[in-house]
């Protein structure tokens, strides 16, 4: 780590809080970064925990950031943190640089091609159907408890191999490990997660004819490499698996109940795909501008003085990279707060709600495969869906995985 040779932006009068109105930001973190963002791209803010970092607001800079490899996803390159302030299990991608990186994702995306992802189509409607039979004839539900999250949690949990009988608790801790309610817990939610997967990979070992992708994984790993070899081990093989389990049905189940949210507060919106399916694709686009599934991305680190735009982040320092600020940048995009599921598709494709560059969302495909098909289905199956106010109104997350905890629909 090299000291930085530029004047540090120490001065608190440059420092502005990230967060004024913790309540208010969670109903709608839009609005504080469109304030933050007009007082420059790149913001010197001071967290709720009193630690500072630099926040990354504008689209460009976000694209830049994201690709710049002296901004490290691992906490060794930090001046001031011990870990993350996360609780990951094991060791994962998004904690990595090249070349571990690079060797991780490789591996992983050998497991989690395409054809895997595309092979799902036809059980993501079957337990999209099973899921609907059981809401349509209550007339009401909580759609996040209903749909949204059971959908996606199901298909990730199956492709890794998941038992059916073990998904409630998976997902107990996953929402702790994503969105703690109190340190104790997460790190009890953190524990128990990685005896589990580690319990759950000796088992894939020990039977050489699974065929889900926790089997593939288990069978790159090993506890070491030698020169030239490329395995996971025993740590990566849990951090893997954790990574894709969480990432791979909180995002999704995001996704899913916002579109559904802004539809729903959009009649005119959810008309015009009502009268035009074909709208579909573009719904979930805008959608992911609209409320990306993550508000930024995991927290980097200054390797060495960095340069983004007109500001010199010191070496060693946090970096925060919104891509929610970035999804609203009047400089990318038109009337950036207006829900259109009719944009420009060439602005559609600058939103960065899945990242950019070597961290861009390996899960992404799943996505874009299960929330359509959720969507069509749902609007099919109900075509007089509505909010609920009398069940009370939508509740967001605290967290920086950004989506619903609750969303009253009837129909």
């Amino acid at each position: 780590m090299h000291p930085s040779t530029h004047p540090r932006a120490d001065d608190p009068a440059q420092l502005v809080d990230m967060i004024e109105d913790p309540a208010g930001f969670v109903a709608d973190p839009h609005a504080r970064y469109a304030h933050l963002r007009a007082g420059g791209a790149v913001r010197h803010v001071r967290l709720p925990d009193g630690a500072t970092a630099w926040l990354v607001l504008g689209h460009g800079l976000v694209r830049a950031a994201l690709t710049d490899p002296n901004l490290r996803n691992d906490v060794r390159a930090s001046a001031t943190r011990q870990d993350d302030g996360g609780f990951a299990v094991g060791r994962n991608m998004l904690q990595a640089d090249p070349p571990d990186h690079t060797r991780l994702r490789r591996l992983v995306a050998r497991a989690f091609t395409g054809r895997r992802v595309a092979a799902l189509r036809p059980r993501v409607e079957e337990i999209t159907d099973a899921l609907l039979d059981a809401m349509v004839p209550r007339g009401r539900a909580d759609l996040v408890d209903a749909l949204a999250f059971p959908l996606p949690v199901t298909v990730i949990c199956e492709l890794l191999g998941v038992p059916g009988a073990d998904r409630d608790t998976f997902r107990r801790w996953s929402s702790e490990v994503v969105a703690a309610t109190d340190p104790v817990a997460a790190t009890a939610a953190q524990r128990d997660m990685t005896r589990y997967l580690a319990e759950l990979i000796a088992v894939r070992r020990a039977d050489p004819t699974a065929d889900d992708l926790l089997a593939a994984l288990t069978r790159t790993s090993g506890d070491g490499h030698g020169e030239g070899e490329e395995a996971l081990s025993s740590e990566e093989l849990i951090g893997m698996a954790f990574l894709l389990l969480v990432a791979g049905h909180e995002t999704t189940a995001n996704l899913i109940s916002s579109a559904v949210h802004l539809l729903l507060r959009h009649p005119d919106q959810l008309a015009a795909l009502r009268a035009d399916p074909s709208l579909l694709g573009a719904t979930v686009e805008e959608s992911l501008r609209h409320e990306p599934p993550a508000l930024a991305t995991s927290l980097r680190y200054a390797a060495y003085d960095v340069e983004l735009g007109d500001v010199t982040v010191p070496a060693g320092d946090t970096v925060i990279v919104s891509l929610a600020s970035a999804n609203r940048d009047p400089a990318a995009f038109t009337d950036p707060d207006r829900f259109d599921i009719r944009r420009d598709p060439a602005e559609l494709r600058r939103h960065l709600a899945f990242g950019h560059g070597i961290h861009h969302c390996l899960g992404a495909p799943l996505a874009r495969l299960e929330a359509p098909l959720a969507l069509r289905a749902l609007l099919e199956r109900c075509p007089d869906l509505a909010l609920d106010p009398a069940a009370g109104p939508p509740v967001w997350r605290p967290s920086l995985l950004h989506g619903l905890v609750t969303l009253p629909v009837r129909w």
